[in-house]
């Protein structure tokens, strides 16, 4: 997903799509960031994918360069990357069937 496809899917023009954002105190990207990273969260929480490496999980989300996907999952969460998912599969993790997620590649989606 990108603010282009957004827009368009909706058929309002971009500037409008930013407006409405901006009038929520947000912009279009922070959100896309925000949903990409928590079900990034959520598929490191996920027993099935422990085996993926987590570059590869971000990668399917649309988070590509693993400095900026790391230090991005850092400040949102406090947490690296790395150690939530250890944490959370020693809690017994969450897989993706409970969540009513797919596991499926979505990066750009």
């Amino acid at each position: 997903m990108s603010p282009p496809a957004i827009a368009a899917a909706h058929h309002i023009s971009l500037s409008h799509l930013h407006r409405l954002f901006r009038d929520e105190g947000s912009t279009v990207s922070a959100f896309l960031r925000d949903q990409r990273l928590r079900r990034i969260r959520q598929d490191l929480s996920d027993p099935a994918l422990r085996r993926t490496p987590v570059h590869t999980v971000a990668a399917r989300w649309g988070l590509t360069d693993p400095s900026a996907f790391s230090r991005a999952f850092r400040i949102a969460y406090g947490i690296s990357p790395s150690d939530h998912r250890q944490r959370a599969l020693a809690r017994g993790g969450t897989p993706a069937a409970a969540r009513g997620g797919l596991v499926a590649n979505a990066a750009g989606h």
